[in-house]
């Protein structure tokens, strides 16, 4: 018997800005897997990769496009981690991070109060030593008016420091001109006060090891530094040793342009100890020969039928497909349009859904919702990138730092893998039908 479709409920699963936690059941069941029809199952290799090796501490690179599913690949890893014992600390670290101005003592403090933070709050509160004294002296040194109990919990001392950090530009400033130049003291009092006692209590608890998950970080402005490196290849490429550097299990997000920079091999060998980034790509809706991908298609359709009819069986689900579209026709092309790009495809739905008009979502809706969407695309595009795009829709393929930025970060090209084709790259379908294009 077919059931109702909570039209509320419906808009409320499409809000594109959510993010399903794995863990919660009311999230989970919205989930579905794109690992087939991608090419690759990124997590469970990241995953693997962290149960084979421990105890030993890993670090680990994963990118992809804003929006393609990261963050909830990456809960769903947490969630998996969990299940085999293993303590696992989640942060986005724009929470705690101005992205446009970042430096490494940032960034390691930030990791050294989510963990401490997450620690205290599974009954492991810690008090160390050099943290105590390094928090008295960031008091006295900056002559802050930010109170520091410095027998407090590192969580709570730390905490403080990165709160005010965050919110004043001048503390930030004044607080790296401390902190810089003792790096090394840094990270060995993360290390000795705070990841090495974690896993020896953690372990005597018959847990596994520690993993800290930095999700947001290929959100990290791509700026260029008087240097003349972009602030991530100053960050993840010359200070990559740095951050690898914890006693813990470390997965890092980083901006997908890093795999097309001339720093990759370094980036490489230095964060990722010789290991590539693991990329999370769109989940394709044609071939690279230009063939629409059914497999792909399919599995897009169920990510937004799920959202209607959460408690049926993928088999009902696209029988009712006529409940919430006028066709399975109009349903195919809107998944087409979102290049299969996850936040986008929901956007174009919740742009439909949110005029206010009765369901079905008719095909006309869909054309509406595609063709603002486009027009707001194209709004950004030089003469100069319509050129380049010319080129991806003959060549598939983008090459060297100026493409991968231009083109990547703005959405206008997408990356898609299988194990026929390999990697290629193709025009958002949005922009389909350009005159431009030719």
């Amino acid at each position: 018997m077919a059931v109702e479709l909570d039209v509320q409920k419906f808009f409320r699963a499409c809000n594109p800005s959510k993010t399903l936690n794995y863990k919660k059941a009311e999230d989970r069941r919205y989930y579905i897997d794109f690992s087939q029809v991608r090419g690759a199952e990124v997590v469970e290799e990241v995953g693997r990769t962290i149960e084979f090796m421990e105890p030993d501490p890993t670090c680990q690179l994963f990118t992809g496009h804003i929006g393609c599913g990261k963050s909830t690949e990456l809960l769903r890893l947490k969630a998996e981690l969990e299940n085999k014992g293993f303590h696992v600390a989640y942060f986005e670290s724009t929470n705690v991070l101005e992205t446009s101005d970042v430096e490494v003592s940032d960034l390691l403090l930030a990791i050294a109060h989510q963990i401490s933070e997450n620690l205290r709050d599974a009954g492991i509160p810690l008090v160390g030593r050099y943290f105590a004294n390094l928090l008295q002296e960031c008091a006295n040194f900056l002559q802050t008016p930010v109170q520091i109990e410095t027998q407090a919990e590192i969580s709570l001392g730390i905490g403080k420091l990165t709160a005010k950090a965050k919110e004043s530009p001048t503390f930030r400033s004044q607080l790296r001109q401390y902190l810089e130049p003792q790096t090394k003291q840094l990270i060995d009092g993360i290390n000795n006060d705070l990841l090495v006692p974690a896993n020896e209590i953690l372990r005597k608890r018959g847990k596994q090891g520690l993993v800290a998950i930095v999700d947001n970080l290929d959100r990290v402005d791509n700026r260029k530094l008087d240097s003349g490196l972009t602030l991530p290849e100053y960050l993840f490429v010359r200070r990559g040793d740095q951050l690898r550097s914890l006693k813990c299990h470390l997965v890092y997000t980083i901006p997908l342009a890093l795999l097309f920079s001339n720093e990759h091999q370094a980036l490489k060998n230095r964060l990722g100890g010789g290991s590539s980034a693991m990329v999370l790509p769109m989940v394709p809706v044609q071939l690279r020969d230009g063939s629409l991908y059914t497999e792909g298609l399919d599995r897009l359709k169920q990510m937004i039928m799920v959202r209607a009819f959460p408690q049926a069986t993928p088999e009902e689900r696209l029988q009712w497909v006529d409940r919430a579209f006028d066709s399975r026709e109009t349903l195919d092309w809107l998944c087409y349009q979102s290049g299969g790009h996850v936040r986008m495809l929901l956007s174009l739905v919740f742009s439909c859904l949110r005029k206010h008009k009765p369901l079905p979502i008719t095909r006309k809706m869909v054309e509406v919702a595609v063709r603002e969407a486009r027009d707001e695309l194209r709004l950004s595009i030089t003469e100069d990138e319509w050129t380049l795009l010319r080129k991806v829709l003959q060549t598939k393929e983008v090459a060297g730092p100026i493409e991968s930025q231009t083109l990547l970060r703005s959405l206008f090209v997408f990356e898609y893998r299988n194990a026929e084709d390999g990697r290629w790259f193709d025009v958002n379908p949005l922009l389909d039908g350009s005159p431009e294009l030719g």
